[in-house]
């Protein structure tokens, strides 16, 4: 049979009458309560035991040696095959009343080697009840400690719940100002969003109107002109058509020098054919000219109102980037409030859990001291045939302070839960504060782009304003042309 065995080692001192010191070796059972056998080894003794085992120690030096061989023992019983073993052997077939030997024994490959053998004897009435006695004493102490320690925990845990339930209620109140304030400050955002929208809303549509009726009267203007520019064609047409009648009268007065200048008329045709095709030509070229002094004052007018908006649009988005950039100081004034007051709680609550632990560890080592004595007390009352109430009031006791805990460790999760809300608010006013920063950068880029727009759109104007000024002396040589070549025909 294999069993766990406790061996108690004392050096007694004796100066009655003469000044000795013994030995005394004690076997017990922490499972069995009436397991007793005792050992007294004098001087005199372990000479004769020395001399019988062919010990080499001296009686001073045996007491280390033999915690020394049970410690081997003690490395060596969780192994398989283990090297040192302790045997309890007795000549009875029961270990209740008869003497035992104890023998610490080496294995080898070879044989079983006896390093000591020691022969116990049994514990009487008295001794049991004597060791039974100093064992409920040390039980009764080490209950009296343990409950000492229990109150202490108890009132360290009151005012700690205590103290967490007023930091708590304060936070809370912290978080309802801080939603408060931000629903305001989002209430108050939108309001403005909505008024700046109908406000530009309202400038659009008052520069649409305008532009149309720009362009009406632009468009009454040109038609005018091309009214106009008919009307002198057409005067144009009945002077030829009245040059023509003359020329006729003249050529029916010449019929006589007709035939003389029959190869100067053929010559003379040839040119008034080449002169009209000239005319045909110049009035081509004047209707496309007219169409392109349309096409470009269109755009000249197109490019002056996108002018006009961009213009607008960089006026609105410099107000824009004056308010981001109040918005973005306030909420990092309020992202500053907030990580300290976070660095804050997380402080108070790194201390929290560290109490925590310290009290869990502790009520743990209490609970399997508990569990031990328990086992103890039952084992003593079965035998003793005691009540048992002591241990039904102690298991009550532990477990309403277990439900304590649990308790206790809800709210240290509800307060973490609370924690990673705000870390998580935290975050969001960071992405907030991140986005308003990106259209800031986009608003630069774009106003960037703007005065590029600018540029190239002034560079355009003043390029079509060179290309007109080069057209009207082009225009006035070409009329002269058209002009001149009737008289040239005379």
């Amino acid at each position: 049979r294999r069993s766990n065995i406790r061996v108690n080692i004392e050096l007694l001192s004796i100066s009655n009458p003469v000044h000795k010191k013994d030995l005394a070796v004690r076997l017990t059972d922490d499972t069995d309560p009436f397991f007793l056998y005792n050992l007294v080894v004098s001087e005199e003794d372990f000479q004769s035991l020395k001399s019988q085992q062919g010990l080499l120690v001296d009686f001073s030096a045996f007491p280390q040696k033999f915690i020394d061989l049970l410690q081997q023992c003690i490395q060596e019983q969780n192994k398989d095959i283990p090297r040192f073993l302790l045997q309890l052997v007795s000549s009875a077939p029961a270990l209740d009343h008869t003497p035992v030997s104890l023998n610490v024994v080496e294995t080898n490959p070879f044989k079983h080697l006896t390093h000591l053998s020691l022969k116990f004897l049994p514990g009487t009435d008295a001794e049991i009840k004597k060791f039974l006695a100093n064992c409920l004493k040390c039980l009764k102490e080490d209950k009296m400690m343990l409950e000492e320690k229990l109150k202490k925990t108890e009132e360290d845990l009151t005012r700690q719940l205590s103290y967490t339930q007023q930091s708590l209620s304060e936070k809370s109140r912290e978080l309802d100002k801080l939603k408060n304030e931000w629903t305001s400050y989002t209430t108050a955002l939108n309001s403005k969003h909505s008024q700046e929208l109908t406000s530009e809303k309202e400038r659009a549509l008052q520069a649409q109107t305008q532009y149309q009726q720009q362009h009406e009267q632009q468009k009454k203007e040109l038609e005018n002109l091309h009214q106009k520019s008919i009307q002198q064609l057409q005067n144009r047409l009945s002077e030829l058509e009245v040059i023509n009648k003359d020329l006729t009268e003249r050529r029916y007065k010449g019929d006589s020098t007709v035939r003389e200048l029959k190869a100067k008329l053929s010559g003379l045709e040839d040119e008034c054919q080449r002169a009209k095709q000239e005319v045909l030509s110049l009035r081509r070229e004047n209707t496309t000219l007219d169409a392109e002094c349309h096409e470009k004052e269109k755009l000249i007018n197109q490019l002056q109102t996108r002018v006009a908006v961009l213009e607008q649009e960089i006026k609105d988005k410099d107000q824009l980037v004056t308010r981001t950039k109040e918005v973005l100081d306030a909420t990092q004034e309020q992202k500053v409030i907030l990580e300290e007051s976070t660095e804050e709680k997380q402080r108070h609550i790194e201390k929290l859990e560290t109490t925590i632990k310290s009290l869990s560890a502790e009520l743990l080592k209490a609970n399997e001291i508990i569990k031990k004595l328990q086992g103890d007390l039952k084992t003593l009352m079965s035998k003793l045939k005691l009540k048992n109430t002591v241990t039904i009031q102690q298991e009550k006791l532990l477990a309403e302070k277990e439900e304590k805990l649990q308790k206790e460790q809800r709210e240290s999760q509800e307060m973490g839960q609370s924690l990673r809300v705000k870390d998580q608010e935290v975050c969001k006013l960071q992405e907030q504060l991140e986005s308003t920063i990106q259209k800031l950068e986009e608003s630069k880029q774009l106003l960037k782009t703007n005065e590029n727009v600018i540029t190239w759109l002034n560079r355009q104007l003043s390029e079509v304003q060179m290309a007109k000024k080069l057209d009207s002396p082009a225009s006035a040589h070409a009329g002269g042309r058209a002009a001149a070549s009737p008289l040239g025909m005379v």
